[in-house]
């Protein structure tokens, strides 16, 4: 995959503008509950200070409607807690679109690029302007690389030049790993509540993974496209036809779709839920199945720590709930012992990974959520197609 990279340039005394991802999670009254953007940031921000440039930064916040900005859209918190982290001051601009005075060493922060009018639609003179006010442009945000955007798509192309930041590069790097030219035997791990949310990825996988494992409802699904009872699970029975194609082609390149062989189940869904182990073949027609069981658990682990690559998507199950957690944590601590080249993303599994402590022996974690999804369903992401167009 071929683009410009923010570390080749020569930054100093240049006018650059990083298009980051610092849409952090906020409580009621706006405090920041999570930094984690904002932390994953900060090597591009530092790198670019520290060569001499007049640093832009410009991310979304929210969905504010475009050209009606409220209190809670702005970044002020944003700015506070950058300012922290970096140790300076970092102002934050408003009605920035027309010009920005920012002094070589120095940083600014733009107010919410969402609120400007075109920029979700990727209004050409809208993109045109901004891409006026920098030297050097920088995407750094693959959490919004899916998007066609004014500043994820426009500015890469009518700026004076185009590059991928030091994030962006990392996702791309691992995820070309991992999936372009893996080390054998590819694993995939793809879990949710839905096939059909997943229906593409699958397709996706199927025809180059070596094993694929799916868990939650989707395994539920799976199972009963294998003639499985699975009682009152979560599972989608008119997409069964989907699962067995899926199965099918994996069978006709000799590859595996383990399914479950003991489940977890229970009456209901609640944390005081009373579990029990049964057979995959004896689920009654009033459970519902919560997780994989233990027979199941180390038959995946032992497929895991086999594996050359592993790419992992969604938790075995209500990972949640102490009763129903085991399978989810069987399969996060098979990756962390596994030598295999890793990568993880997807909100729920960034949780599994906190809650079971894993996160330095997963080599790489994805925080691109959907870019993240769309990259595994094979679907070219518009904010990198438009650094590529740049590279030549």
């Amino acid at each position: 995959m071929k683009f410009l990279r923010m570390t080749d340039l020569d930054l100093k005394g240049k006018r650059v503008f990083i298009r980051a991802d610092l849409n952090v999670p906020q409580d009621e009254s706006g405090g920041i509950t999570d930094d984690t953007r904002i932390r994953a940031s900060l090597p591009a921000f530092e790198a670019a200070l520290a060569a001499g440039a007049a640093l832009m930064v410009a991310t979304h916040l929210g969905r504010p409607v475009e050209g009606k900005p409220t209190p809670l859209d702005s970044l002020a918190p944003v700015a506070e807690r950058l300012s922290r982290l970096l140790g300076r001051t970092v102002p934050l601009i408003t009605d920035w679109v027309d010009g920005v005075h920012v002094a070589p060493g120095e940083i600014v922060l733009l107010e919410n690029c969402r609120i400007n009018p075109g920029e979700k639609k990727n209004d050409d003179a809208l993109a045109r302007k901004m891409a006026a006010l920098c030297d050097i442009y920088v995407n750094d945000a693959f959490g919004a690389a899916h998007r066609t955007e004014a500043t994820t798509v426009g500015m890469a192309h009518y700026a004076p030049i185009a590059c991928a930041g030091p994030l962006l590069a990392a996702e791309l790097d691992a995820l070309g790993r991992a999936l372009s030219n893996p080390r054998r035997p590819l694993l995939a791990i793809v879990a949710g509540s839905k096939v059909s949310t997943k229906l593409t990825i699958l397709r996706s996988l199927a025809a180059s993974v070596d094993q694929l494992i799916v868990g939650g409802g989707i395994a539920n699904t799976f199972m009963l496209a294998a003639g499985s009872p699975v009682g009152q699970s979560l599972a989608e029975p008119g997409l069964v036809g989907e699962a067995r194609a899926v199965m099918d082609l994996m069978h006709s390149r000799a590859a595996t779709v383990p399914l479950p062989t003991d489940v977890v189940v229970a009456t209901e869904l609640s944390a005081s839920a009373r579990a029990h182990a049964v057979k995959a073949s004896e689920v009654a027609p009033g459970e519902m199945i919560l997780d994989i069981g233990a027979d199941t658990a180390r038959t995946l682990a032992e497929l895991i720590e086999a594996a050359g690559t592993i790419v992992w998507n969604g938790p075995m199950g209500v990972f949640e709930y102490e009763q129903f957690a085991e399978g989810t944590r069987a399969i996060a601590q098979a990756i962390a012992r596994s030598k295999a080249f890793s990568i993880a993303g997807g909100g729920d599994t960034l949780a599994a990974i906190t809650k079971f402590g894993i996160a330095e022996q997963v080599s790489y974690i994805s925080t691109g959520g959907g870019a993240f999804l769309e990259f595994l369903e094979g679907r070219p992401l518009p904010a990198v197609a438009a650094l590529q167009a740049r590279a030549g």
